[in-house]
Parts: C-alpha cells; structure tokens; sequence
C-alpha cells in the first residue's frame, strides 16, 4: 500500500488485535502503549508501510525494528514498575525505549549506529522526551547510570557481553536477551540476578530475531 494512502492508525489497531494480544501479551500499560506509539516514525520512511507487519523491519546496516510480538513480549516480561531504572542495549531507532517509557520506566538508551542516533533523536525528544539516549559502544552498556533494575538488548547476541551483568542493581535486578549461538533458533532468555552477583537464567520463548552485527563475535559473559 502506498506510503501516502495508507491507514497507519488501523494498522495499529490490527497490529495490537491480530498480532499481540493473541501472543500472551496482557499487561495494559503494553497495549495501550502500542495503540498510541506510531511504530512507522522509527523506521525509514522507505519502510514505513511495513511498519506493523509481523515481521523485522530493516533499519539499514543489518540492525531490525524487532517484530511486535517480539518486543511486547520481552517488554511483558520485564515486568517493570513505574519508575525503575531501565537500560536499552542496542535501541536502534528508540521504539523499545519508547515502549518501556510509556510503561513508566526511567529509561537510558545505548546506540553507536549513527544513521540510527539520527533517527532516533527528534522521534524520541517528541514521542518519549524522558528517554536519555547515549551514543557509545553497545557492548559497553552505559555504566554512568548504573544500577539498573533492567537491562534489555533489543536484539539477538550469540552470548551476554561481559559488561551488562554487572550494571545490574542488586539481587533482584533482571536482563533480558535474545540468546542465538551459532546457526540455532534464538531463544528469549530472563536472567534475574541472585545474591552473590549471580545470574539465573530462564527461557521464555523463541524467536528467529537476528543477531546485532556489532556482536557477532563479542567475546562475553556466558550463562
């Protein structure tokens, strides 16, 4: 459908309808979030009618707008409470961000792709003014604002890299990845730290997100 005709408020709705609620998706504050974000802002206008499809959309430079469900999901299971700390890995064009803020996170956003920063930047300083986003290595995390109550990578890694873990806040602090080592299905994992500076990992679902191309070899921290 041509970009200039189409319906992005009814692809919203169908979206939210067809897409997310029949996944396991409950959580109010997600719904409403995803009826009101317009998810055709955080992709190049090129791509903009693919926008609510169930599937990635390209970015450029190998990075995706992760599928709906996808995002919905992790985000769910974050489980968030109004005004934790969040960091987003790898936020892309900040829809995620923009997501967990309307779900009443204090959220931090990481990105070092520039052509994405540039997209980003008036998007969220319209859409989710309170997202702080940061431009550096991703695999870095941002350790100025450590502590957080949750990391999430928007995007597949092959391994958790070795800085994340230890944003985290104390027991209870949760990181949330899409976990894709070698040519195997990724697979969603929840990792809620324990006393002690452990990690207890869980899967919660797969999916065929692909991996960040920054790290693709990042040596790191493995569950």
């Amino acid at each position: 459908m041509p970009h200039a005709t189409m319906d992005f408020a009814a692809a919203r709705a169908l979206m939210v309808d067809g897409q997310v609620r029949p996944n396991k998706v409950t959580d109010p504050r997600i719904i409403a979030a995803m009826r009101a974000l317009p998810r055709e802002r955080f992709v190049p206008a090129s791509q903009a009618p693919l926008a609510y499809s169930d599937e990635d959309v390209k970015l450029g430079g190998g990075r995706v707008l992760l599928e709906p469900m996808v995002i919905a999901r992790l985000v769910q299971i974050a489980a968030v409470r109004e005004g934790e700390r969040v960091l987003v890995v790898a936020s892309g064009a900040g829809y995620g961000a923009a997501l967990l803020a309307a779900c009443g996170a204090d959220v931090t956003a990481v990105e070092q792709d520039p052509a994405l920063l540039a997209m980003a930047r008036p998007v969220l300083a319209e859409l989710a003014p309170g997202v702080k986003l940061m431009e550096g290595p991703v695999a870095e995390g941002w350790k100025a604002g450590a502590p957080y109550d949750v990391i999430l990578v928007e995007g597949a890694v092959p391994e958790i890299p070795a800085s994340l873990p230890g944003q985290l806040r104390g027991e209870g602090g949760r990181l949330l990845a899409v976990l894709k080592p070698g040519s195997r299905i990724g697979q969603a994992v929840l990792a809620t730290r324990l006393g002690g500076g452990r990690l207890n990992p869980a899967p919660v679902f797969d999916c065929a997100t692909p991996v960040l191309p920054m790290l693709q070899r990042e040596a790191g921290f493995v569950f």
